[in-house]
C-alpha cells in the first residue's frame, strides 16, 4: 500500500532548498543561486562546481564562528548537486561524488545533513555492488599489503627497540599507574576527582574493533574512499563508549578516531576537557606533565595555538627552552585505555 512518504519527503526537501536559495538571494548571493539553479535544472556540472566554489569562498571569508548558517547550508546543497552529477557521469564519478558528499558533511550546515547521509549510503551501496562487496581497487587483496599491515601492528615489541625512537629520559621517571577493569566508583574516587591519570587495562577487549580493525581489507571495504573527519557508521559500531565517560556527569563532548602510520607523533599539548584515550591497535607512548608547570613547556603565544608547546621533545633546544629539560613528568606505553585529565 502506498503511503505517500517518498513524495512528501521529496516535497519537503524541495521546499527547504527553495527557502535556502531565497535566503542566499537576500544575502546578495545572486551568482550562487543562478549557478545552483542551472545545475539542478540542466544537469550542468560546471555550474554545480562553480556554485560549490562560491560557497567555499564564503566559508573562508571570515572566522568559522562568524560564517552565516545559510552559507554553510548553501555549501552542502552545492555538494549534493556535484555528487549527483558526478555519479551520473559514470567512470570514476562515484569516488569524486563520495568526496563531495563527505566535504558537505564536514563543512556544511545541518539543513541538508540527512540528505547528505542518505546520498552517501546510496553511493557506498552502489560501489559495493559494483566491486562484488570488496573495496576500491582491491589493494588489500594483495598478500604483501596485508603482510605489511600486520607487521606494522607488531613492530617494536622489544623495549630496547622502543627506547631508540622515544625522547630522552623516556620510561626512566615516574610511570603512569596501571589498573585492570576497576569499577566506575573506584575510577571516580581514585582518579577522576583528584585529576590523576591512569592506564586502564582490559576494559576495551570486548570491542569488535580490536579484531575487525586488524584486517586491512575490512577497513578498505568500509572506508577506503571516505574523506575524514566524518562519522563512518560501520566503524562507529565497532567501538563502545566506556562507562568511565559517565564520571563527569555531563554529555560526551567529543568522540574521535585516528588512523596513523608507524611513527606518528602528536606535538606536546593539552586539551580543555577530560580525555579518555583508547589504543585499539598497536602501541602509543604517552608523556604527561602537570598543568602547574605549563609555562616551563613554553606554550605558543598565539591564542589559536596557546594549548600547544613550542618544544620538540625529540630535539629540545636547550638555549631557547632552558627550563624544559629538568621538568618532571610521568609516562607509559599504551595498548589499552588511558585517562588523561584536562590541561595535562
Amino acid at each position: 500500500m502506498a503511503t505517500g512518504g517518498e513524495p512528501r519527503a521529496a516535497a519537503e526537501g524541495g521546499e527547504k532548498r527553495a527557502a535556502l536559495l531565497r535566503e542566499i538571494t537576500e544575502e546578495g548571493g545572486f551568482a550562487f543561486v543562478a549557478s545552483a539553479e542551472k545545475a539542478a535544472a540542466d544537469g550542468d556540472l560546471r555550474a554545480a562546481e562553480a556554485a560549490r566554489e562560491m560557497a567555499w569562498e564564503q566559508l573562508h571569508a571570515c572566522p568559522r564562528s562568524e560564517v552565516g548558517r545559510a552559507w554553510r547550508d548553501a555549501y552542502a546543497l552545492a555538494c549534493l548537486h556535484v555528487a549527483a552529477l558526478r555519479v551520473a557521469g559514470g567512470g570514476d564519478g562515484r569516488r569524486a561524488a563520495l568526496r563531495a558528499l563527505d566535504m558537505g558533511l564536514i563543512m556544511g550546515g545541518d539543513l541538508l545533513r540527512a540528505e547528505l547521509e542518505e546520498a552517501i549510503a546510496r553511493v557506498v551501496a552502489d560501489r559495493s555492488r559494483g566491486c562484488g562487496g570488496g573495496g576500491g581497487d582491491g589493494a588489500g587483496e594483495n598478500g604483501a599489503d596485508v603482510e605489511k599491515w600486520m607487521e606494522g601492528l607488531t613492530r617494536n615489541r622489544d623495549l630496547a627497540d622502543v627506547l631508540k625512537v622515544l625522547p630522552v629520559k623516556s620510561l626512566s621517571c615516574k610511570q603512569i599507574e596501571r589498573r585492570s577493569c576497576i569499577s566506575l566508583e573506584a575510577f571516580i574516587r581514585d582518579y577522576f576527582l583528584c585529576e590523576s591519570p591512569v592506564i586502564l587495562s582490559g576494559c576495551i577487549d570486548h570491542w569488535p574493533a580490536r579484531t575487525k580493525w586488524k584486517d586491512i581489507r575490512y577497513l578498505e571495504r568500509i572506508a577506503e574512499d571516505r574523506t575524514v573527519p566524518v562519522e563512518i557508521k560501520e566503524l562507529r559500531e565497532d567501538i563502545m563508549v566506556p562507562e568511565y565517560c559517565n564520571a563527569g556527569g555531563g554529555q560526551l563532548q567529543k568522540l574521535n578516531a585516528w588512523f596513523g602510520p608507524d611513527g606518528t607523533v602528536t606535538p606536546l599539548h593539552h586539551d580543555l576537557y577530560h580525555n579518555l584515550f583508547a589504543q585499539v591497535l598497536g602501541r602509543k607512548y604517552f608523556r604527561l606533565y602537570s598543568a602547574t608547570i605549563s609555562n616551563d613547556l613554553y606554550p605558543h603565544r598565539e591564542t589559536m595555538l596557546s594549548n600547544i608547546s613550542q618544544v620538540d621533545l625529540d630535539n629540545i633546544n636547550v638555549n631557547e627552552f632552558p627550563r624544559t629539560g629538568d621538568v618532571e613528568f610521568m609516562d607509559g606505553i599504551l595498548e589499552e585505555d588511558v585517562r588523561n585529565p584536562r590541561k595535562t
